[in-house]
């Protein structure tokens, strides 16, 4: 592969412009076209590097995820015995906040909880600011 260099590009310009760019002024303005060309590309490369190594992270957090018995996916544990899954449920994502009980050695869910439709956890997250606002001012009061 030819490599180009700032005189290769400068003469080449110089043929399809017409021009004489040898001369100082425009000498040091293809410098700068190039150096700012330069700098562009390595700022292309290091965002690619960047997604890239995101990609990678999240590929290496997706194996260390936790699944329960059921196969959902376990997104914290609140409690020993209470949990936050996503689950699959007739084609729908649902986010479950669930007790669970141990039955030999399986933890299994129990009819105590709730499990909300992505749009039902949209709705309950955009509130949460409201929530923790009623929290304080109901714990002020205390």
């Amino acid at each position: 592969m030819d490599e180009m260099t700032e005189f290769k590009i400068r003469k080449r310009a110089s043929e399809v412009l017409d021009l004489d760019l040898s001369k100082p002024p425009y000498k040091a303005l293809v410098k700068r076209v190039v150096q700012s060309f330069l700098e562009e590309q390595n700022q292309k490369e290091q965002q690619q590097q960047e997604v890239e190594e995101d990609e990678n992270q999240k590929i290496g957090d997706a194996q260390d995820q936790e699944y329960d018995d059921n196969g959902d996916l376990v997104i914290c544990r609140l409690s020993s015995k209470r949990k936050v899954t996503l689950q699959e449920f007739r084609g729908k994502s649902l986010v479950s906040i669930r007790e669970f009980y141990s039955k030999d050695g399986k933890e299994l869910p129990t009819t105590k909880g709730i499990s909300l439709t992505e749009e039902q956890w949209a709705v309950f997250k955009k509130n949460v600011p409201a929530i923790e606002n009623a929290i304080s001012k109901m714990e002020s009061r205390i």
